[in-house]
């Protein structure tokens, strides 16, 4: 299993704190002659540091482009569809689809287009539940939007979440990028809103499962 660098710190870090709790118990328990706990314990810190692990997983995914579809940047499930006036950017109305990840779904990030970042923005904020409307201009959050070379506009936000507190993006003003290449992380549970022109063929409703990078949001309009 090949694990994605952002991972590297925390699972080292992680591992480190239970090899010193379980010392600590070990120690305790050996003043008192007990091993009834020993087992116990291993077993609950083994499982919580491979949860750990595993939570910094990175799959293999085919890449696929089709200028024509926007693909989901992570994997879910589809909590929000609807019209909304995007007053950061665009200031217009378009249409947001939104994927909430939860703790146990792949968080790494993907590039629901391709063309040229022609916005980006770090926003400070609450850590609202993720799945709260208010979550996607109250929390924590980046905003990206690419321009196409057809010229459409495509925006998407990472949304910090009740747990998730750490945003990583590798993107800035100016970079041409890949549609489906990897562009950030987000620590644990967590969400990410897409806008597309109102006009776009919806492909998926609320409560559908996605996955990052193979599963197509919307059809864009010629």
């Amino acid at each position: 299993m090949k694990i994605n660098k952002e991972g590297y710190r925390i699972i080292t870090i992680s591992g480190l704190i239970c090899l010193v709790l379980w010392s600590l118990i070990y120690y305790f328990e050996s003043l008192h002659s007990g091993t009834g706990l020993l087992l116990t314990s291993a077993i609950i810190l083994i499982a919580f540091w491979f949860f750990i692990v595993a939570f910094f997983r990175e799959p293999r995914r085919i890449k696929i482009h089709d200028p024509e579809l926007v693909f989901s940047p992570c994997d879910g499930r589809v909590v929000v569809t609807e019209v909304v006036e995007e007053d950061e950017y665009m200031k217009r109305e378009m249409l947001q689809i939104s994927i909430f990840m939860s703790v146990t779904n792949i968080h790494m990030n993907w590039l629901p287009v391709a063309g040229e970042v022609e916005y980006y923005k770090y926003h400070p904020g609450r850590f609202l539940i993720a799945w709260h409307p208010k979550s996607s201009t109250e929390n924590e959050r980046t905003t990206t939007v690419v321009k196409m070379d057809n010229g459409n506009q495509v925006l998407f936000r990472q949304v910090a979440g009740l747990i998730a507190r750490r945003i990583v993006s590798y993107i800035k003003v100016g970079d041409k990028v890949n549609q489906n290449d990897v562009f950030g992380f987000i620590k644990f549970g967590s969400r990410i809103d897409v806008l597309v022109p109102k006009d776009s063929e919806l492909l998926v409703e609320i409560g559908d499962p996605v996955v990052g990078s193979q599963t197509p949001l919307v059809r864009l309009r010629k």
